[in-house]
């Protein structure tokens, strides 16, 4: 069943946090139902700008739509993740996104409150939610290159006016998270100071975490064992998302994570079986272990287990 995020929200507010997780081919779709159903599990299936030209944006619509048939218990909200204005527009009059993000992060505050609006109008007319961000993350994720110098943390007293005078449905905020597999260095982590203060400003509201990926070090270090070179890739301690839902956030992203279940994968099987060539059995494997990655992740989110209940609510 396809929803809004505005939906899941209101279920998860203030109680979990809602894995919205990005896919790209068939294999990240069938390990990510899986995943979520075996956990009995809400989800966002996230499509970028990248993966909707990867091969083509009606191939990934097609394979939703399957899966959709495929797990009819499922439960989920499908949401363009970074889209610029051009692209949320076509998202919008796609018929098929339940949920879109423009980012206008990269610009002034009065420009970014002004093309959010005006997406905002365009999605609201169809009945479809918006997300925007305030505050820039650094690193790279696709098409969305912030240098860590020109990163900046959210501003608690913009947060309510950007709200009111935008119009969108959920904000990201930048609270010391970072696109990628590097993100953090020292003992540098969450800013709940910062959350707790946008909350104070939007209490009730949801907010988003981007750029959460835990980059799990036992993935890094099997990945470097089967010939990978990830030295220094470090990610959000995700012991700390309970913290961050109660204190408003809703919606957790998490792609590189997925990136790095699929390459350990390969890079072991391949290793282990010079002589094969066939990409099915090495699929299979990565289907069972990314739907056994996501099941873990929605433990750590505090979702699991809260299907019946959601279904409840959305269903009425």
């Amino acid at each position: 069943m396809i929803v809004t995020t505005k939906n899941l929200f209101k279920v998860a507010y203030g109680n979990y946090a809602i894995g919205a997780y990005n896919i790209n081919n068939l294999e990240q779709a069938m390990g990510l139902f899986r995943g979520n159903v075996e956990s009995k599990a809400p989800f966002i299936i996230q499509i970028s700008k990248g993966a909707r030209s990867y091969t083509h944006k009606k191939m990934l619509e097609g394979l939703i739509l399957s899966a959709n048939e495929v797990f009819p218990e499922a439960i989920f909200a499908v949401h363009l993740d970074h889209g610029d204005e051009e692209t949320c527009y076509d998202c919008i009059n796609s018929g098929f996104y339940s949920s879109v993000m423009i980012d206008a992060s990269h610009e002034p505050f009065d420009k970014n409150i002004e093309i959010t609006k005006r997406v905002v109008d365009a999605a609201h007319a169809k009945g479809i939610v918006v997300e925007a961000e305030l505050g820039m993350l650094g690193g790279v994720e696709e098409h969305v290159s912030v240098d860590e110098a020109n990163a900046k943390l959210t501003d608690p007293r913009q947060a309510r006016e950007f709200v009111e005078r935008s119009g969108c449905d959920s904000l990201a905020v930048a609270i010391g998270t970072s696109h990628g597999a590097f993100k953090f260095s020292g003992t540098q982590g969450l800013h709940f100071d910062v959350l707790a203060e946008i909350q104070k400003e939007l209490p009730g509201f949801p907010l988003v975490m981007h750029g959460s990926s835990s980059v799990p070090q036992e993935e890094v270090a099997r990945i470097n064992a089967a010939g990978g070179n990830l030295a220094g890739a470090k990610g959000v301690d995700d012991n700390q998302f309970a913290k961050a839902a109660t204190l408003g956030v809703t919606k957790i992203n998490i792609d590189t994570d997925g990136r790095l279940v699929w390459t350990r994968v390969h890079r072991e099987y391949f290793r282990d079986h010079p002589d094969q060539f066939d990409l099915r059995p090495v699929g299979k494997i990565f289907m069972g272990e990314y739907a056994k990655f996501i099941a873990d992740k929605n433990i750590k989110l505090g979702s699991a287990g809260s299907l019946d209940e959601v279904r409840k609510i959305v269903s009425k």
